[in-house]
């Protein structure tokens, strides 16, 4: 099974595909999609034919993506919806199934405990998955939903439901 992670962002896409093969995962590829400069329009058509090309070149079955947080920020997190918006359709468009995680389930199936920082992800990237060295933090960002998906297939689901922070540790 093929599985395409995606941590969406409207200036930089990560990007990440592993293949489970029962309990084992492989690193297929992984990287950004870069929008530059121009129009919002531009900028997520960027987005979506980089998407795209992922897509059709990696062939996955499944798509993962990193749901939206609210930040303090409306304009931003409008903008970072689009990004995600745009995602989606093309995985959609391709005829993909879909399966959101937040950044909580996705730091927790990785490190161990949902306030992971960037570093924590990637160094853990680079263990589970045995890269020769740490990804860009958005293509960790991106490989960590996918290794999520993977495991929630093989759990049932991964939930944070009754889960609670004390002292920095999920408990």
């Amino acid at each position: 099974m093929k599985i395409l992670g995606i941590d969406p962002g409207l200036r930089v896409t990560g990007f990440g595909v592993i293949e489970q093969n029962g309990n084992s995962l492989r690193y297929l590829t992984s990287g950004c999609v870069r929008s530059g400069e121009g129009t919002l329009a531009e900028r997520l058509k960027v987005l979506l034919d980089g998407l795209n090309e992922i897509i059709g070149t990696n062939r996955p079955e499944q798509v993962a993506i990193e749901k939206v947080f609210v930040n303090v920020n409306a304009q931003s997190t409008l903008l970072l919806g689009q990004a995600r918006g745009t995602a989606i359709c093309a995985a959609v468009i391709a005829g993909l199934p879909v399966a959101e995680y937040t950044a909580l389930q996705v730091k927790q199936a990785v490190v161990g405990h949902g306030k992971a920082k960037k570093p924590q992800v990637q160094h853990m990237i680079r263990r589970l998955l045995a890269l020769p060295g740490d990804p860009s933090s958005d293509a960790a960002d991106a490989l960590a939903c996918a290794i999520c998906h993977a495991h929630g297939r093989q759990l049932g689901s991964v939930s944070t439901k009754n889960l609670r922070m004390k002292n920095g540790r999920l408990v």
